[in-house]
C-alpha cells in the first residue's frame, strides 16, 4: 500500500528531538523554528510533558465521554484561569478544522440561520464546513460551495457593514491570518464585527488555531482588542503534537446535550497532553516570554537591510526580503540546519518556533541568515560576471 502524499516533503527524516532542536537519522542537528505549522508550543520532548502523558498511560489512556472524567474540568479551570475566558463552556476535540466545522455548525443551529461572513485570504481548514469558509478554491469540493458564504476584505469595515444583516449567522476572522502570510486583524476591525455582530444577532467566531495559547503575547491573539468572542476556536499549540482541539462557547449561546459530540475529543491522554501544555506554560512564564523574544527577533530582523517588511506579534511572524525567499529558506536548512516556514505561495517566511526560545537561539538564527544572505549576493554576482563573460 502507497501512503497518500499530503504535502510536498524534505528528504529529512527525524527520529530525536528536545526543546528547540530536532535531529535527523544521520544525527544532524537543526534549530527548529517552525514547530511543524505552529504545533510545538512548550518545546519538544519538554520533561513535564513526557512525565504527565506517560503517569496517564500507566493509569488509563481511554474511555469515552459517557463517563465521568474529572481532568477535563480540571483542564477547564486551568484554561480559565491563564486565558481568562472565564465565562464560555468548553467543548474539547481533536484538530482545528474540527473545532471550525463545530463552531459553525453551532452558530447555524442557535440563530436558524445559513449566512456566514468570511475573511478574504482565510484558511480555517480542510473539512467540508471549514473549507466553505477559506478562501482557497483549489482544496474546495462541490460539496464546499453550497455554503451561502460572504468574503470581505481584512480590515476593511465598509465592506462588514455592508455584507452584515440579519440572515447572517456567524462572522469568522483568524486571530492572525497564518497561511495567508501574518496579517492581523486592526483592533477596531474586530471591535466592530463583535459590535455587528451582537446588533444582528450573528455569532462571532474567532479562530485561533494557529494564534492561540500564548503565541503572539496574548493568550489569544484578540485579546489586544479587549472583545469577547462567542465562540473560540484552538488547536495546534494546546497539545504540542498531540492531536486536540476545541471550542470554547460563551455561556449565553443556548447549547444542550447531543447538539455536539465527539469519541476522542476530552479524552485522558488528550486532557493530560493540554494540561501539561497549560502547566509549562504557567511555570515558565511563556505568554511573557513569547512577548519579550518576539519583540527581540523582530527587531534584529528589521535591521538586515534585504528585510523588506516583518509582520505579526510575539513569535508568529512573517518576514519578505528583498531576495528570493524560497532560495534563502533552502539555504537556511540545507547549510545551517535550520527549519522555517513560508506562506503567501513562498513569498514570505514564516517563523513559529516553540514559546520557550532564547535570545541565544534567535542570536544563532541572525547570524546564519545574514551568512545566506551574503552568500545569495556573492552567488548573483558571480552570476552576473559569467553572464558578461559569455556575452
Amino acid at each position: 500500500m502507497n501512503l497518500y502524499e499530503v504535502y510536498d516533503r524534505y528528504p529529512i527524516a527525524l527520529n530525536k528531538a528536545q526543546d528547540l532542536y530536532v535531529w535527523d537519522s544521520n544525527d544532524q542537528q537543526y534549530l527548529d523554528l517552525y514547530g511543524g505549522h505552529a504545533v510545538i508550543s512548550i518545546g519538544h520532548s519538554h520533561p513535564h510533558y513526557i512525565e504527565r502523558i506517560t503517569h496517564q498511560l500507566q493509569h488509563i489512556g481511554f474511555y469515552s465521554n459517557s463517563i465521568e472524567m474529572p481532568m477535563q474540568q480540571h483542564l477547564a479551570d486551568k484554561l480559565a484561569q491563564l486565558s481568562g475566558c472565564h465565562n464560555y463552556q468548553l467543548f474539547l476535540v481533536n484538530s482545528g478544522a474540527e473545532a471550525v466545522e463545530n463552531a459553525l455548525k453551532l452558530a447555524g443551529v442557535v440563530t436558524k440561520r445559513s449566512k456566514i461572513i468570511s475573511i478574504s485570504n482565510s484558511f480555517h481548514g480542510r473539512t467540508n464546513l471549514a473549507l466553505a469558509v477559506t478562501d482557497n478554491p483549489a482544496i474546495q469540493s462541490p460539496f464546499s460551495n453550497g455554503f451561502q458564504v460572504i468574503s470581505v476584505q481584512l480590515n476593511d469595515i465598509d465592506a462588514l457593514k455592508e455584507a452584515m444583516d440579519n440572515d447572517v449567522a456567524a462572522v469568522i476572522i483568524e486571530g492572525v491570518q497564518g497561511i495567508a502570510g501574518i496579517y492581523e486583524p486592526d483592533i477596531h476591525f474586530l471591535q466592530t464585527a463583535s459590535e455587528l455582530s451582537q446588533a444582528h444577532g450573528a455569532k462571532l467566531i474567532v479562530d485561533e488555531i494557529q494564534s492561540g495559547f500564548g503565541r503572539t503575547g496574548k493568550f489569544f491573539s484578540f485579546q489586544q482588542s479587549g472583545i469577547k468572542p462567542d465562540l473560540i476556536t484552538f488547536a495546534k499549540g494546546a497539545g504540542n503534537g498531540f492531536p486536540v482541539g476545541g471550542v470554547l462557547i460563551k455561556d449565553d449561546i443556548p447549547v444542550f446535550k447531543n447538539m455536539l459530540g465527539t469519541t476522542f475529543g476530552g479524552s485522558y491522554l488528550a486532557c493530560a497532553a493540554m494540561l501539561a501544555v497549560l502547566e509549562v506554560i504557567d511555570d515558565e512564564a511563556l505568554v511573557d516570554n513569547a512577548k519579550q523574544q518576539g519583540t527581540y527577533l523582530k527587531a534584529q530582523l528589521l535591521q538586515i537591510p534585504e528585510v523588506t517588511v516583518v509582520r505579526g506579534r510575539g513569535l508568529m511572524l512573517g518576514v519578505e526580503f528583498s531576495l528570493d525567499c524560497k532560495a534563502i529558506r533552502d539555504a537556511l536548512l540545507k547549510q545551517k540546519h535550520i527549519f522555517t516556514g513560508v506562506a503567501q505561495g513562498g513569498q514570505v517566511m514564516r517563523l513559529l518556533p516553540a514559546l520557550t526560545i532564547q535570545q541565544s537561539h534567535i542570536d544563532a538564527f541572525i547570524l546564519a541568515l545574514k551568512e545566506v544572505i551574503e552568500a545569495e549576493h556573492s552567488s548573483k554576482s558571480v552570476n552576473r560576471t559569467l553572464s558578461k563573460v559569455e556575452g
